[in-house]
């Protein structure tokens, strides 16, 4: 009832009154578990011209975002909702599919792609099940549509979807094993893909409450290999069990990918340029509290968790942490000037903060210039 009672989607609904239109997947399957409901998406026998024809009269805008594909977007209550032809596979290759317009709403069940993302609901609130997806929603039970390897071969980045729908709605313990083993059978797959799609897909995963589970079962189904070699699940479940002691601020999956590691993750999953620097931060090696002070205390906070999953955290880490952040190197080029130039200032300043952080920061100045002089005269 809270769904359809939405303002905005009784303004849609109301506007396409005169053709079949229902509230499809993700709502419908949200509304059903009780969980917050994001985006609303619609789907009609209506084609987008007619869409938007009824839009523009009952005074709503109709932006044509997909219309080749046959997403109109209406903006009602200042929010858009997509509303998308009933539609029907003609030819995919692994990727992307070539689709054609369907009058029949058993055409546009068949072709997505798990049983829960499969419901639709009309004005009344009545929800349609034409693919037996309400039975495995009580049973918090993901399950591909139809054929498992088919839906997999139509787009293998199904594969990850899989997994991360798992993490995020099914069943501890109640993965489908028909569906597990086509995600096996299919992994191979993947590389077909691109690296921003995985990338996407594999970021939604490890920011689901509890990720553990689900990229276990990547590991054992070869999918996590394909993806990510030389990942490691089992750091990543340590990690999430000490989370608890350590509160993050979202988004959590940048902690728990350089948890799981992998070769090349930042080229692989082709992480942004600020996101390749936050990963290479979380392999720091040195102390929690030069941590907090090259790059503050969140990002020090964050390689305490690292390290308590490793079983290597010291004693009275959280005081050194916010006792090192905001310290300054008390030296400066300009109280070694006429004394050291060029390299020699260079290996003088370099010897005086080493020796300053391993004292904790409680080096004075003279002692540093001495350090800094006898590093910069050396030959």
């Amino acid at each position: 009832p809270a769904l359809m009672d939405d303002p905005g989607l009784r303004a849609v609904l109301g506007a396409l009154a005169p053709v079949r239109a229902l509230v499809v997947g993700g709502a419908v399957r949200n509304a059903l578990l009780g969980e917050p409901v994001e985006d609303i998406d619609l789907a009609t026998d209506a084609r987008p011209e007619r869409v938007i024809a009824l839009a523009e009269a009952a005074g709503l805008k109709a932006v044509p975002t997909g219309i080749a594909h046959g997403t109109v977007t209406l903006v009602a209550g200042g929010r858009g909702f997509e509303v998308t032809t009933f539609r029907r596979d003609v030819e995919t290759d692994g990727r992307r599919a070539v689709v054609a317009f369907s009058d029949r709403l058993e055409e546009d069940a068949a072709r997505r792609d798990f049983t829960i993302n499969a419901l639709y609901a009309g004005a009344d609130g009545a929800v349609i099940d034409p693919v037996g997806g309400l039975p495995d929603l009580a049973a918090r039970r993901l399950r591909f549509v139809g054929d498992a390897d088919r839906r997999i071969a139509e787009d293998y980045l199904r594969i990850l979807r899989f997994f991360r729908f798992h993490a995020r709605y099914g069943r501890p313990g109640g993965a489908d094993p028909a569906a597990l083993d086509a995600c096996a059978r299919g992994a191979a797959g993947l590389a077909r893909i691109s690296r921003e799609r995985i990338g996407a897909e594999l970021r939604k995963l490890l920011d689901a409450p509890d990720p553990r589970e689900a990229v276990g079962l990547m590991d054992e189904t070869g999918v996590l290999a394909v993806i990510l070699p030389g990942a490691d699940p089992t750091r990543l479940a340590r990690l999430v069990a000490a989370e608890p002691d350590f509160p993050l601020a979202a988004p959590r999956w940048p902690v728990r990918l350089a948890a799981l590691g992998g070769a090349d993750a930042a080229e692989r999953l082709r992480l942004s340029r600020h996101e390749a620097r936050a990963q290479e931060e979380l392999r720091f090696a040195g102390s929690l509290g030069e941590a907090a002070w090259r790059f503050g205390q969140a990002r020090a906070g964050e390689l305490a968790l690292l390290r308590a999953a490793d079983g290597a955290l010291p004693a009275g880490w959280r005081d050194r942490i916010a006792a090192a952040e905001g310290q300054r190197l008390p030296v400066t080029a300009a109280d070694l000037a006429g004394r050291l130039t060029g390299a020699a200032l260079g290996r003088g300043l370099k010897a005086a903060e080493a020796a300053w952080i391993a004292s904790d920061f409680a080096l004075p100045a003279p002692a540093l210039i001495d350090i800094a002089l006898l590093a910069g005269e050396a030959p």
